[in-house]
């Protein structure tokens, strides 16, 4: 068995004195894991770093092998090593990743959306609505996306104001009534209209934060999602 693609690496764990074991993030075959011998020596270690982008080649005697991997550097991104708060943004990523994704399952979209996050992260500036459209996209991809393009009681596409916490369904100002309060505020950042109890990136990720623990976490997957999550909020949320 033998394939050859770019992918991104997610994780790297000691194996024995020189190997290591990789997980990377492709777009052909998904989250997969590899021996890479000889990758614990120094030459290697920034190219075997997770957001380190490189050229695989993978090779097993059979398909349900871990195999073993041929890396070559295609982007280091070594940016990351000193942002603290970009490092954490890629510790949720990678973490959030491994936690969702079954091995060896591709998500074509998925990588593109996380390939342009890691890219922005690493230039600075704002990003943080684009990770919140990431966890966004992380939660269609994982069959919990949310309707955001119209009212769940009246279907109308105009003041759209809160999401409801059981459905993830939009629901407009007026048909809110008097549940209001038991509802998510819908930001500006994801479409919402108005100044309805909030605008802004920490309303936005508490939704998605809802819906990753109640369907991923608790339904799907059965452990609670990574603390390296909470980690990026906090760090967010400092000023």
């Amino acid at each position: 068995m033998e394939w050859h693609a770019e992918g991104t690496v997610i994780s790297r764990r000691a194996h024995g004195e020189t190997a290591v074991i990789i997980q990377v993030l492709t777009a052909q075959h998904g989250r997969h894991a590899g021996l890479v011998p000889g990758g614990a020596s120094r030459k290697r270690a920034a190219m075997l770093q997770p957001g380190s982008r490189l050229d695989l080649r993978w090779r097993a005697r059979s398909d349900d092998q871990l195999g073993h991997f041929s890396v070559e550097p295609v982007r280091l991104r070594p940016g990351f090593l000193t942002d603290p708060l970009g490092l954490a943004g890629l510790n949720a990523i990678c973490a959030l990743l491994i936690f969702a994704l079954p091995e060896r399952d591709p998500h074509p979209a998925l990588v593109a959306r996380t390939e342009a996050l890691l890219d922005a992260i690493e230039a600075g500036g704002e990003w943080g609505s684009l990770y919140l459209k990431w966890e966004m996209r992380l939660l269609h991809e994982m069959g919990f996306g949310l309707d955001l393009e119209s009212c769940a009681v009246t279907g109308a596409t105009e003041g759209l104001a809160y999401v409801s916490p059981r459905s993830g369904r939009a629901v407009s100002r007026g048909a809110a009534g008097e549940w209001a309060e038991r509802l998510f505020p819908l930001p500006a950042l994801l479409g919402g209209a108005g100044d309805n109890r909030g605008n802004g990136l920490a309303e936005g990720l508490a939704i998605t934060g809802h819906f990753l623990e109640t369907r991923l976490a608790r339904e799907l997957v059965g452990r609670p999602l990574p603390a390296a999550r909470a980690r990026l909020l906090r760090r967010l949320d400092s000023p």
